[in-house]
């Protein structure tokens, strides 16, 4: 007689009797599986249940990790079993051999699919069990993005075609008069048009799967090519090592960086034309002991919406941010990591209270976004074009609102203190974990407390949240105890909680598997009244500034997570992972 499930995982260590005690509670509670309810708690991760499975019916069990959620090139597989079926059914076809197709599939037990895949093949199946996610990610990579990616990468080209990209000559032929490259072109000819065209499609590629960055590094046995989707690291399909330093060449020429500098980091930038727009790319590239490492940023304003309506700020938020940016003169400071989307929220703002009666000026490293009616200046520390030298220009431009990228050290925080208090409203950014700390980072500047206080007119801090794909979210409920956690932090009403609905995480192809389908920003935005003026004269300390800041009626990050995932919006893991109760 086969082992129960929880039994197995007892065994492995992976489950004890409070856990299963928690999980059946909530499977009572909501209707799931056990199963189901010991990986939407967390208290068991998805891996660990297949693994178990696997055990208790003894199937083999397949991975990215142990090599064989990998599909066996050059058998056909694709004709075997179409991308329709394998994708309404979650099966992977892995390996063909003397008459049998093995299988990677998430229920082994399901014994009218295994027949329908024998009658349908001719084959007798072997199966392999994977977990949902796993299989929904090798079948993207397996159906789609081989198909572009891998057959260039894979391609074989002569001695000619692959020859080192080591001038510009070799790499005109996908650029146009105006020096962009044109993605739209299919091909490219001459010496180095195998490396033109890797590089294009993984550009191409990048920009399919909003890909905010590109990261290629080389290792002493492998190369690795993975894409930033939504916060996130994905592998994808690497080229041949022997590719690499040809690929970097081809993106240095095109960010008119010095190829033959390998020993000392570089930045730069280019742009290219894609499906009738144009896309900016921000490019590094590092030294490391293996070689180099190239990493892109993509500024893709196609897939930019600046409109406050849009980001993610809720209702008294976005009143009180707007009121702020209304104001004639003061300091507004944005706080949060870098890649939190703080310059799309300021130059969001920017472009909802732009008017033809002031003058907008910003000052940027670099400029990201192109604003209409804005005069933008790029930071350029190598002549002498710092912020703070840059902000001292701008007084003598006439300006009314300006917009300063960040605040890095004491120059710059007292030239913003100056213009704010001259008649000037200045927006900036600084890298803390909350709002309040912009205060005691500023007095630490050396910004005296009581011109500070007279000045600031709101402080706000960000984080990016990812959205629960739309096409395969799930209605869940979460336990008592995450209930009650919630109504404690969101501040949220007693009487609204039964108005809550909650989804999690699934799958899908949509989302390559994640459950995830892009990112919205959650706020907490303080506006500055007397009473934290006064707190702010009196003190630095965080306690204290924080209670004043709280008195205000305003919430933390943490609030605004609830906020939005009582409304289905994004997952209560999700929350739980992007901030922390004291933000």
């Amino acid at each position: 007689m086969a082992k129960k499930l929880t039994d197995i995982l007892k065994e492995q260590g992976k489950l004890n009797e409070e856990g299963l005690a928690k999980a059946t509670l909530h499977s009572n509670q909501t209707g799931m599986s056990v199963q189901d309810s010991l990986v939407t708690l967390g208290i068991v991760k998805e891996e660990d249940i297949t693994i178990a499975i696997s055990k208790q019916l003894a199937v083999p069990y397949a991975s990215k990790e142990n090599g064989v959620l990998v599909p066996e090139k050059d058998q056909n597989l694709a004709s075997i079993i179409s991308e329709k079926f394998a994708r309404e059914n979650l099966i992977l076809p892995l390996f063909a051999e003397d008459g049998s197709l093995a299988v990677a599939m998430n229920d082994p037990s399901n014994v009218f699919l295994l027949d329908n895949l024998k009658m349908m093949t001719g084959m007798s199946i072997q199966p392999f069990i994977a977990s949902k996610s796993q299989l929904f990610l090798a079948l993207d990579n397996f159906y789609t993005k081989k198909n572009i990616l891998e057959e260039v990468i894979s391609e074989k080209e002569d001695d000619s075609a692959a020859a080192p990209l080591d001038s510009q000559e070799n790499l005109d032929d996908l650029t146009n008069a105006d020096g962009k490259i044109d993605l739209d072109k299919e091909s490219a000819t001459g010496p180095g048009s195998h490396y033109v065209k890797m590089v294009n499609v993984i550009l191409r590629q990048a920009m399919s799967e909003r890909v905010s960055d590109i990261h290629l590094e080389i290792f002493d046995e492998r190369v690795s090519l993975r894409f930033r989707i939504d916060g996130s690291l994905y592998e994808r399909t690497s080229p041949p090592k022997e590719a690499v330093n040809a690929i970097i060449s081809r993106i240095k020429i095109l960010s008119k960086l010095d190829i033959a500098e390998k020993r000392l980091p570089q930045d730069g930038s280019f742009a290219v034309k894609y499906h009738n727009r144009t896309v900016e790319f921000r490019v590094s590239v590092c030294p490391t002991v293996f070689g180099e490492k190239l990493v892109i940023r993509i500024l893709d304003k196609g897939t930019s919406d600046l409109n406050v309506d849009k980001l993610g700020f809720e209702p008294r938020q976005k009143k009180d941010f707007l009121e702020a940016a209304a104001m004639p003169h003061g300091l507004i400071f944005l706080t949060g990591p870098t890649g939190s989307g703080k310059t799309t929220t300021l130059n969001a703002v920017l472009s909802t209270i732009k008017t033809p009666e002031l003058n907008f000026m910003t000052l940027e490293d670099p400029v990201e976004y192109k604003l209409d009616g804005i005069s933008q200046v790029q930071v350029k520390s190598q002549i002498g074009l710092t912020f703070a030298a840059g902000l001292r220009s701008f007084l003598r431009q006439d300006p009314d609102v300006i917009l300063v990228g960040e605040v890095r050290d004491s120059e710059t925080a007292e030239a913003c203190l100056k213009a704010a208090m001259t008649g000037h409203l200045v927006l900036s950014t600084l890298h803390t974990n909350e709002a309040i700390g912009a205060i005691p980072r500023l007095t630490d500047m050396g910004i005296e407390p009581f011109l500070l206080a007279s000045s600031l007119a709101l402080v706000a801090a960000q984080r990016l949240i990812r959205v629960l794909c739309p096409y395969c979210k799930v209605p869940y409920l979460p336990t008592p105890d995450v209930l009650d956690q919630i109504a404690k932090e969101s501040k949220l009403p007693e009487r609204e909680r039964s108005t809550w609905t909650f989804f999690k995480a699934a799958g899908c192809p949509k989302c390559a598997g994640t459950g995830y389908k892009g990112r919205k920003a959650i706020y907490e935005v303080f506006k500055i009244n007397e009473v934290m003026r006064n707190t702010i004269y009196k003190t630095k300390d965080l306690i204290e500034l924080r209670n004043a800041a709280m008195a205000t009626g305003a919430w933390n990050l943490r609030a605004s997570g609830w906020r939005k995932a009582v409304r289905g919006i994004t997952s209560v893991e999700e929350v739980l992972s992007v901030t922390t109760a004291d933000e």
